[in-house]
């Protein structure tokens, strides 16, 4: 696991343990009153130093007990690879984690009570301490086990693989890694065939294998399709394409695995790969943008979930007063109006937005098309006719943006990104247009914050998606963010 994850990882268990170093007063007290214990003397019955009619002290007498509790559950946890990735950690580890860091916290308390000869502290609070550091430890690790096993059967981690090679080869490939890896773990797209006129290919146990076309077709499937890794069939000759397929893969950051055809097709007995992929099993190389598993890009999908899913909590009265407001305004329109775009690498997605427009909006888009003020294949007028006198309010202060942060939350877009491209629009791209949809789409980004309603050239405004690609940082989102919180005070909507 990347430094930094580990990290974040650790500061997860230290909040974890926190809260359950909060609740050890209040279930120690539980306990004493559910077993009738009764009262300890004064000299050893309480949370830190004795018992209060019956009760236990607040926690904020003996912080001292959870500052010894929490760097030995850390380290006990992190010596026993408790810190590793979510996947890689069984059920048997989590246990020997949780009790392995409960017994070494109790050791570590009785030792530092009679080292330092402070009051005996009663078994019931000893037991208490080691529960709870237990439970939190494995509780967290359960919960997010089961989150990943599920999000691994909905696919949310698969990757849509696409072979490029002659069609004897994609067969083989696409056999081997149906064999290898699970639906939940890969999905074979199709192939880009080397040979003219080439067709779909029958790969056994009821699997087809879709042609995508020919090398010329590369870029317009990925921008239309959902691509994550390309995986070229090198053959033993007659591999000038190579370079092409490269540079398309590099100008859209598609990750590209090249593996030899000898290896492929070999019928090896005693040698094993030294160097494999974990779907192919195969030597190959393998060429990747360098942000593909960066420590930043983590962090920002952390800030995503943890910004987003408070601010829908937060501003959930100011969805309700604006949904009111909507169906009072004009009743005959739904609240959200549904967004189909085009996201990172040709995956399409729906977000949503308040309706800000009059039903026939896209209806009457031709009939105003003399009015557009945006040079390219984006749509934009100024003083739009199509908006609803509530719209114009909500536009101003990018109210009727706040639905997609929910899109946010999900995955499909990030706070600071490339705004996403609407599939009529995306025709008329033109090649080194196509190039923003290589990062993922956001709410916010260089073209809102540098003035968006004087912007009238669609060059200009890709220009400055393609500058955040290039230039893009946890830093430089924040200095976004906190530019788009001004401009959204100020009213320089549209």
């Amino acid at each position: 696991m990347a430094p930094i994850r580990q990290k974040l990882f650790c500061m997860f268990d230290f909040t974890t343990l926190f809260v359950g170093y909060m609740s050890a007063s209040w279930f120690a007290t539980f306990l004493r009153l559910r077993l009738s214990l009764g009262t300890v003397s004064g000299d050893g019955g309480g949370f830190g130093t004795a018992m209060v009619d019956g009760r236990l002290p607040p926690p904020h007498e003996c912080l001292w007990m959870f500052v010894i509790v929490a760097p030995t559950s850390l380290i006990c946890t992190e010596i026993l690879g408790g810190h590793r990735a979510i996947r890689d950690q069984r059920p048997i580890l989590i246990l020997l984690c949780g009790v392995m860091s409960a017994a070494a916290s109790v050791m570590m308390l009785m030792t530092m009570c009679i080292a330092l000869k402070t009051p005996r502290y009663s078994g019931l609070v000893l037991f208490t301490v080691a529960a709870e550091t237990g439970f939190a430890i494995c509780f967290s690790r359960f919960v997010a086990r089961a989150w990943f096993h599920y999000a691994v059967r909905e696919g949310m981690y698969a990757q849509n693989i696409a072979i490029v090679g002659w069609p004897d080869a994609a067969i083989l490939l696409a056999q081997r890694l149906k064999k290898a890896g699970s639906p939940s773990e890969c999905r074979i797209v199709g192939y880009f065939s080397l040979v003219p006129n080439a067709g779909t290919l029958t790969v056994g146990g009821g699997m087809a294998l879709q042609v995508l076309g020919g090398l010329q077709d590369l870029e317009d499937v990925l921008l239309n399709v959902a691509i994550q890794r390309i995986i070229v069939v090198l053959p033993e000759a007659d591999n000038h394409w190579l370079s092409r397929v490269i540079r398309t893969c590099d100008y859209f950051r598609i990750t590209i695995e090249i593996l030899p055809e000898a290896v492929l097709t070999a019928c090896l007995r005693d040698l094993v790969p030294l160097a494999s992929k974990e779907l192919t099993g195969i030597p190959s190389l393998t060429l990747s943008s360098p942000d593909a598993e960066s420590d930043w890009l983590y962090v920002k999908r952390v800030l995503d979930v943890f910004v987003s899913g408070t601010l829908l909590i937060v501003l959930a009265p100011v969805f309700l007063l604006v949904a009111c407001a909507i169906k009072l305004t004009t009743p005959h329109l739904p609240v959200f109006y549904p967004w189909r775009v085009v996201g990172s690498r040709g995956r399409r997605f729906t977000g949503y937005k308040f309706t800000t427009m009059v039903a026939d909006a896209e209806a009457r888009r031709e009939e105003l098309a003399a009015l557009n003020e945006m040079t390219g294949p984006v749509f934009k007028i100024a003083n739009d006719p199509r908006v609803t006198p509530l719209g114009k309010f909500l536009r101003k202060y990018s109210v009727n943006e706040l639905p997609q942060l929910w899109s946010v939350f999900k995955g499909d877009m990030s706070l600071v990104g490339p705004r996403p491209a609407a599939p009529c629009e995306l025709e008329g791209y033109e090649p080194w247009q196509k190039r923003k949809l290589s990062a993922q789409p956001g709410i916010t980004c260089l073209w809102q914050v540098r003035g968006r309603n004087r912007i009238s050239n669609f060059d200009e405004w890709v220009r400055m998606d393609l500058e955040y690609i290039r230039n893009r940082s946890l830093w430089i989102d924040l200095k976004i963010l906190a530019r788009t919180a001004w401009v959204v005070v100020r009213g320089s909507g549209c």
